[in-house]
């Protein structure tokens, strides 16, 4: 056995950056690699902050307001069509930073598409809908902290 190879492990540093790289691109908090006994794990540390996040109001439907307002429920959560979050979490509107959002305000979906992703504990949960029908409201921004039980979606 050579002096080099007495027993350390050897690290490649161009594969640490290009895991770093793809941290960076994907927004993820850490990956890890495996190839066979030698195993890579490049994490970063995000300091979350607090910012006051304005809640979107679903847009009335073109319809005179009087009647608008005496169809429509008096919160999301009371709506029939509401989606709720399931757990706590972090809503991605898309599937990767960049791509196309899944859903929009006017979106036609059948039952079972997926609607958004709600990260928890770095697992992405897809949350599908449970109906088909049109999205009339979104209540969440891209990137945007979810509780248990906030609603997320409307589909009528």
């Amino acid at each position: 056995m050579s002096q080099e190879n007495s027993g350390a492990m050897q690290v490649d540093a161009a594969l640490v950056r290009q895991l770093a790289e793809l941290l960076d691109q994907t927004q993820l908090t850490e990956i890890e690699v495996q190839d066979g006994e030698r195993k890579i794990r490049v994490a970063r540390t995000v300091n979350v902050t607090a910012a006051a996040v304005p809640h979107y109001a679903p847009s009335a439907p073109a319809a005179p307001a009087a009647t608008a307002a005496a169809a429509a429920p008096a919160s999301p959560a009371e709506h029939p069509g509401t989606v709720k979050s399931p757990m706590v979490g972090t809503a991605y509107l898309a599937a990767e930073p960049g791509a196309a959002p899944f859903i929009a305000v006017g979106t036609k979906v059948t039952a079972g598409q997926t609607l958004l992703i709600v990260e928890a504990m770095k697992v992405m949960n897809p949350i599908q809908s449970p109906r088909a029908g049109t999205v009339t409201a979104v209540f969440v921004d891209n990137g945007q902290p979810v509780e248990f039980d906030q609603p997320l979606v409307v589909v009528e």
